[in-house]
């Protein structure tokens, strides 16, 4: 419990400075994927949008391939090594086929599951990248968002599937994915604001330096 209030206050305290940044350096050089979102209705502008929602609906579609054709190559080889191994300990072809079918459905389920720990958080961040790069954000916000996103929906996809199995997956995946992505841009802000300090820092320094070099000089 303490562990959690503690990540709850961290988070709670990195959003007021993150808005404090935004406001700091102002929207134009503030994260803008935070308020400006790609929508279903962008896929339609025959320019951009509708070339990511193809590319992105290609490489959903291969990386199922990819795991249909590792889920059926796993099936398969669990089911030949169990039938082989029952054969080798006097059971009939019948039940050991029988037998070798139940351990190879059973490997090709956590192949499956295992598959998907990898390929929901990539897509999800690679489409997290390419929707901030769409709404004008810079290549250093899509890379933070996206690694957010990545990181977030593997680690909520975990805990999920501890608590509730595929269904805790699902929902911690998706949840995960959003806050990863969310803290990515608070610390996007942050970066730049403390940027920005640094950079006023340096110019009143150097304006303070030359003011004395005029008196001097007069």
């Amino acid at each position: 419990m303490r562990v959690q209030l503690l990540a709850l206050t961290a988070v709670l305290v990195l959003s007021f400075i993150a808005e404090k940044c935004r406001q700091l350096i102002g929207e134009e050089s503030a994260s803008r994927s935070k308020t400006e979102r790609f929508t279903f209705v962008n896929c339609f502008d025959m320019s951009y949008g509708t070339i990511g929602c193809i590319l992105k609906e290609l490489v959903k579609i291969y990386l199922y391939y990819i795991r249909a054709t590792h889920v059926h190559k796993v099936r398969n080889e669990a089911t030949k090594e169990a039938v082989q191994e029952n054969l080798s300990k006097g059971q009939s072809l019948e039940d050991a086929v029988k037998e070798g079918q139940k351990v190879g459905n059973a490997a090709a389920r956590r192949a499956s599951l295992q598959a998907k720990h990898i390929m929901g958080p990539m897509v999800s961040s690679g489409w997290d990248f390419f929707e901030t790069l769409y709404v004008g954000g810079t290549l250093a916000e899509a890379s933070i968002r996206s690694v957010g996103t990545l990181l977030g929906s593997y680690v909520g996809g975990i805990i999920g599937e501890g608590k509730t199995r595929w269904f805790g997956f699902l929902l911690g995946s998706q949840l995960g994915s959003w806050i990863g992505g969310r803290l990515g841009l608070m610390l996007y802000d942050v970066g730049n604001g403390l940027l920005f300090v640094l950079q006023l820092t340096r110019t009143n320094k150097s304006d303070g330096e030359n003011n004395s070099l005029l008196l001097i000089s007069s």
